[in-house]
C-alpha cells in the first residue's frame, strides 16, 4: 500500500529537565516587591530612652535634675522653681549650654499629660536632650502600683 502509516522511529525524546525561566521571573518580581515594601514597613521614631535591661549610663559630674512633684510644682535639683521660671533657672544651672542632658523625674502620681507639658516646655526652651529617670529594678519586674490604700495594706497583713 502506498498510503500506509509507518513507524519511522523519529519520535521526539521526552525532556525531563525543569524549565527554570518562569521560576526566575517570579522570584525577581517577588524580590522587587519586597525591596519596595520593606522601607515602607519601618517606623522612624527618635526616642532617647534606654532599654530596660541595659546597664545604666554614666552620670555626668554635675547632673541637672528637673523634678515634677505630685502637686505639679517643679524643682531644679533640690530647689523649687517659681511657675514660669523654668527657662531662666535652667539657663543659670547649665550656664546656657543647651546641649547638656536634662534628667527629668516625676512622681508616680503625676499624670502623663502633665509630664508631657513639662517636656514640651523643656523643648521649647531649647533643651532637646531629655532623659527620663526611674527606679532601677533588681528583680527585673516592676510591681504594679496599688490603686487604693486597702490593697496596699492587704499584702502586708497576709505575711
Amino acid at each position: 500500500m502506498a498510503g500506509g502509516i509507518r513507524d519511522s522511529g523519529d519520535d521526539l525524546v521526552e525532556n525531563h529537565e525543569i524549565n527554570v525561566t518562569p521560576f526566575i521571573d517570579v522570584m525577581l518580581v517577588l524580590l522587587i516587591i519586597f525591596m519596595v515594601a520593606a522601607p515602607l514597613a519601618t517606623v522612624d521614631v527618635n526616642v532617647d530612652l534606654p532599654v530596660s535591661n541595659a546597664t545604666p549610663a554614666q552620670r555626668p559630674d554635675q547632673p541637672v535634675y528637673v523634678t515634677v512633684k505630685p502637686d505639679l510644682t517643679l524643682a531644679l535639683d533640690n530647689t523649687d522653681i517659681a511657675p514660669g521660671g523654668l527657662a531662666a533657672a535652667l539657663a543659670e544651672a547649665t550656664e546656657g549650654d543647651r546641649e547638656q542632658r536634662i534628667f527629668l523625674r516625676a512622681d508616680r502620681e503625676v499624670a502623663y499629660g502633665d509630664l508631657m507639658e513639662v517636656m514640651n516646655t523643656l523643648r521649647g526652651t531649647g533643651y532637646l536632650k531629655i532623659a527620663l529617670v526611674g527606679l532601677e529594678s533588681t528583680s527585673g519586674a516592676v510591681p504594679p502600683a496599688p490603686t487604693d490604700p486597702a490593697s496596699a495594706a492587704a499584702p502586708e497583713a497576709a505575711q
